[in-house]
């Protein structure tokens, strides 16, 4: 039997769809019951937004969402009994108003409610567009406890913790929305090490878990004592409950620690995550991929099968005149090894038949990037077809590194519904490529070891057109998540006229990015919600 004194928290860990109230309602109505009935527990807490997901962006705005969602907090608080609830979700005051909130309930009883008071501007976050921010700690008694409650953002402010603190609180539990990027768990709990270094309160935090277009939430919560360490941490990447202990005065008693992720690990389970969640929450049968024989497709590839299974993973090799037999050995050889559905598709006729259709417009012109482009768009018509015929989602399969430098095909390999690694750097990609095949050995070792190419004129090499991946993507690197400039780069070692070229390439391909397909986010800035650089600019990089 569980001590009478000791306050059991379950900590919701929880992967909910946005928009989806109701079924997020019922979410927090089954976990509840299953942590009063499975697990004791005395309280639950949910993560930020968990009745409208995160981030629910203009669903806000509209007033059939405020109806549904006023709904479900009262079906939630009139549903649950025998456990406390902490549950996030938006509060409208009026039209005009809406605050990121946490309501505290037991039995029916609000205890207290939480108006979310930090609110993050930047990045992929754009809360003040939709919430009003509080000004008021709230501190609830909750079985001899008094329990401080705060929102993502707070912890990375002082005050916060600090009014909690002066309101009485002896623990922290904080609700979270926040998304995965490489290296960002040790990071929250350096900072909330500095909140508790100031406040001298331990934490409980909370983080959901899920993707949600090109979010992932990787959970990783975390209970951390007065001293700031961690006595507790939640599996990242993993749906769940997980129970903590807390005694009279709020001192968090020691559980189970799991170990953070080599960072290789944690975006391949971000991806797989991602992808997954993806096709489940829009009803998608299954995917169908370009594979080339090469080694973005053949990440991309093990990636899907991963997250969906084999039997809902279709790969189609499209060979041309220039597709080396090697490209086909290796295609062939990696799906059977997943046990795809896989099929052999020439584009040549297609290929052929536009060639013939546009010869008297052509005649005399020479062969250029125009018959490149011409034959991955011949492709991009037979994936889009097998598509739509069978209902499966095309998933794309360039990299980070492509993608800034616009070496890619607007209507060819940039079609699709979905871009896994489109945040992943050609160098990451390779990574990630050998992490996975150190679990088991699922891509052939040539196409690791062969030079890259694109295949699209003879002898093709990506070094044709760019710097090697190494000198490109710090370049890239230094760029877009450091906002440096071209001498600053210049000093690292690398050669000017290369880094100008470089970003002179990104600027002119902003309006292909613009085009291409949602993807993944697994960096510090990628491409899409936090990329706002204008298309039409006479900007010259300095």
């Amino acid at each position: 039997m569980p001590d009478s004194s000791t306050l059991r928290i379950a900590l919701a860990q929880c992967n909910l769809v946005v928009g989806d109230v109701a079924g997020n309602a019922d979410h927090v109505m089954k976990a509840a019951a299953h942590a009063r009935d499975e697990l004791a527990a005395d309280l639950i807490v949910f993560p930020e937004l968990t009745l409208s997901g995160y981030p629910p962006e203009d669903l806000l705005f509209h007033a059939g969402f405020r109806r549904q969602i006023e709904a479900a907090l009262q079906r939630v608080r009139d549903g649950v009994r025998g456990i406390g609830m902490v549950v996030g979700y938006p509060e409208y005051e009026d039209a005009h108003r809406i605050y990121n909130a946490a309501i505290v309930l037991n039995d029916g009883h609000v205890l207290g409610n939480y108006r979310k008071q930090c609110l993050p501007n930047y990045s992929v976050f754009d809360e003040k567009r939709y919430f009003q921010p509080g000004d008021a700690a709230t501190v609830v008694e909750f079985k001899g406890v008094s329990i401080g409650v705060t929102i993502c953002e707070d912890i990375w402010e002082r005050h916060p913790t600090i009014q909690a603190r002066d309101a009485g609180a002896k623990l922290i539990v904080s609700i979270n929305g926040s998304p995965y990027e490489i290296g960002y768990q040790q990071t929250r709990e350096e900072v909330l090490k500095q909140r508790v270094d100031q406040a001298g309160l331990p934490f409980a935090y909370v983080n959901m878990v899920g993707g949600q277009d090109e979010l992932v939430f990787d959970g990783g919560s975390v209970v951390m004592d007065r001293t700031g360490e961690v006595l507790q941490r939640a599996p990242a990447f993993e749906d769940g409950l997980f129970l903590a202990e807390f005694g009279s005065d709020g001192v968090p008693v020691p559980g189970e620690v799991t170990p953070c992720l080599r960072d290789e690990e944690s975006v391949y389970r971000a991806l797989v995550l991602g992808v997954g969640d993806y096709v489940d929450k829009h009803g998608f049968p299954g995917v169908v991929l370009g594979l080339s024989g090469g080694i973005d497709s053949a990440l991309t590839l093990v990636i899907a099968v991963d997250a969906l299974g084999a039997e809902r993973v279709q790969a189609i090799m499209m060979p041309s005149r220039y597709t080396a037999d090697m490209s086909l050995e290796d295609a062939a050889a990696q799906a059977a090894i997943l046990g795809v559905q896989y099929r052999n598709i020439s584009i040549d006729g297609i290929f052929q038949a536009v060639q013939d259709a546009l010869a008297d417009v052509f005649a005399g012109l020479p062969a250029d990037v125009t018959e490149e482009n011409i034959q991955a768009r011949c492709r991009g018509i037979i994936l889009m077809a097998l598509s739509n015929k069978t209902g499966r989602m095309l998933v794309s399969t360039g990299n980070k590194s492509e993608m800034a430098v616009g070496y890619a095909t607007l209507y060819g390999d940039m079609a699709g519904g979905f871009s896994p690694i489109k945040d992943c750097s050609k160098t990451l990609v390779y990574r990630l490529a050998r992490f996975r095949n150190s679990l088991s050995r699922v891509i052939p070792e040539r196409v690791l070891t062969r030079e890259p190419s694109a295949e699209l004129r003879p002898d093709q090499k990506d070094t044709d057109s760019l710097p090697s991946y190494e000198v490109l993507d710090p370049i890239l690197e230094a760029f877009i998540e450091e906002d440096l400039s071209v001498q600053e780069i210049a000093d690292r070692g690398f050669d000017r006229a290369i880094v100008g070229r470089v970003l002179e390439m990104v600027k002119r391909n902003e309006y292909k990015r613009r085009q291409a397909p949602p993807g993944i986010r697994i960096s510090g800035r990628a491409f899409g919600r936090d990329w706002r650089y204008p298309i039409t600019s006479g900007y010259r990089f300095s």
